[in-house]
């Protein structure tokens, strides 16, 4: 009798716990939504590889990813000693890739833009050097966007101008209008095309003295044996061996992503109420698509350009204002911006590219209400930017899904524990230092 009660009571337990995981309603919905929504009819589309899984990791043209690489690029991210081109003398070696993409900040900028050359301190109140000018400081007068996920890109910036096929692969004829996107005859694909631009545009190089009193040459030897050596040490391989670390920042640790691999509990069920709604009433998978939730795609939706922000070094007349009518001078493309990735967006308050959002139900409110907000954008609002009509509690339950079901906990795990010049990271100016305590 006692035999037969106890098996009664672990078969209760089993059910019980098979029920909660493989039966609870609201994961059996989004489930099925999932699978219907799938290109291959299984939710398991929507999971991202694991970081060291070099074979399933989206690889740039003539860039197979490797450890080298990786070890090589992620100890440059974060390297302020290849700062050596600063504009003035003050902030040379001060400043890195992650000061305007910094891990904790869901690697975009701890204030709503970016600086690198030319500033001081650390996040929301890092400012401006006494010695620039405003005309002088590296900055962009579009929202640095970012780089988790975004092995899934392939033409980079808000305006898609880097890279040489895929959205670009009809803008040949412009190529030569702008002296960045030259680049883009390599072939290259947009990160690997962006980042040997970028050492020229954020003031960066690799010298004898990173290279040998630093001790980097080594790297590059074990990263690309089989470059001429006359090759090796040069902006291709550099900027390859940063792409490389770049694509493997992938956000697979966050709640959805624990869910979708069988984890039933990751989400709480306000959560999954907000992911069926993502993928559902709210439509917001029209545009955040696939296991990265961007798309190589442009909508204007009407926000406020970072001239309103009042942001450093740009103005009303920006042609950056245009978006990807910028770059193509196509009337059709006016204000039009690419869809970026929605992971780790609670990690840094500011949203769209003019940081004109500033919380998390800012935003769904604003795709809910569809009101543009830029009376200077007249023209090319999205067909798929109307209003959602959804109610107060539905805001709720999706933006408790982006803002923490979509939130990988643990973006600490990309950053070195020190660089090679033993300099402070991510930013070596005076005031960053004192902050972070590496006086």
């Amino acid at each position: 009798m006692k035999r037969f009660l106890l098996l009664a009571m672990i078969g209760f337990v089993a059910f019980g716990c098979s029920k909660d995981r493989l039966t609870d309603p609201l994961d059996i919905e989004l489930d099925d939504l999932l699978g219907r929504l799938s290109p291959t009819g299984s939710a398991d589309y929507y999971i991202l590889p694991e970081s060291d899984d070099f074979g399933s990791i989206i690889a740039g043209v003539n860039n197979p990813i490797t450890a080298e690489k990786v070890e090589l690029g992620k100890l440059f991210f974060y390297e302020t000693a290849l700062a050596g081109d600063a504009m003035h003398e003050s902030s040379r070696y001060t400043y890195s890739c992650a000061t305007c993409h910094l891990p904790e900040a869901g690697f975009m900028p701890g204030r709503k833009q970016g600086i690198a050359d030319g500033g001081m301190g650390m996040g929301n109140d890092r400012g401006m050097n006494e010695d620039y000018d405003e005309s002088e400081l590296d900055t962009q007068a579009g929202r640095a966007l970012s780089l988790l996920n975004v092995s899934y890109v392939t033409n980079t910036t808000w305006t898609g101008k880097f890279g040489a096929n895929h959205t670009n692969a009809d803008t040949e004829n412009i190529w030569d209008v702008f002296e960045d996107t030259h680049i883009n005859y390599t072939g290259l694909d947009g990160i690997e095309a962006q980042l040997i631009e970028g050492q020229v545009l954020h003031r960066m190089k690799v010298d004898e003295y990173v290279l040998d009193e630093l001790g980097y040459r080594a790297l590059y030897d074990a990263a690309f044996p089989d470059y001429p050596v006359e090759e090796r040490y040069g902006a291709e391989t550099t900027a390859f061996a940063l792409a490389a670390y770049i694509r493997t920042l992938l956000s697979n640790k966050a709640p959805f992503q624990e869910w979708l691999k069988g984890e039933r509990g990751a989400l709480t069920d306000m959560q999954k109420e907000g992911a069926l709604l993502f993928y559902g009433k709210a439509g917001c998978v029209r545009c955040h698509k696939g296991p990265s939730m961007s798309a190589n795609e442009y909508h204007a939706i009407g926000v406020k350009d970072m001239y309103d922000s009042h942001g450093f070094n740009t103005s009303v007349d920006d042609l950056r204002n245009f978006g990807r009518g910028g770059f193509t001078g196509k009337e059709e493309d006016l204000y039009k911006f690419k869809v970026p990735t929605i992971y780790n967006m609670k990690d840094s308050p500011f949203y769209f590219h003019g940081s004109s959002k500033h919380t998390l139900w800012g935003v769904v409110e604003y795709f809910n209400d569809a009101i543009p907000e830029n009376e200077r954008v007249d023209r090319n609002i999205s067909p798929l930017f109307h209003p959602l009509n959804l109610t107060t509690i539905e805001i709720q339950q999706l933006v408790a899904f982006l803002a923490d079901g979509l939130r990988d906990p643990d973006l600490d795990r990309y950053v070195p524990d020190a660089v090679l010049s033993g300099n402070c990271f991510p930013n070596n100016d005076p005031i960053s230092r004192e902050i972070m305590g590496c006086e």
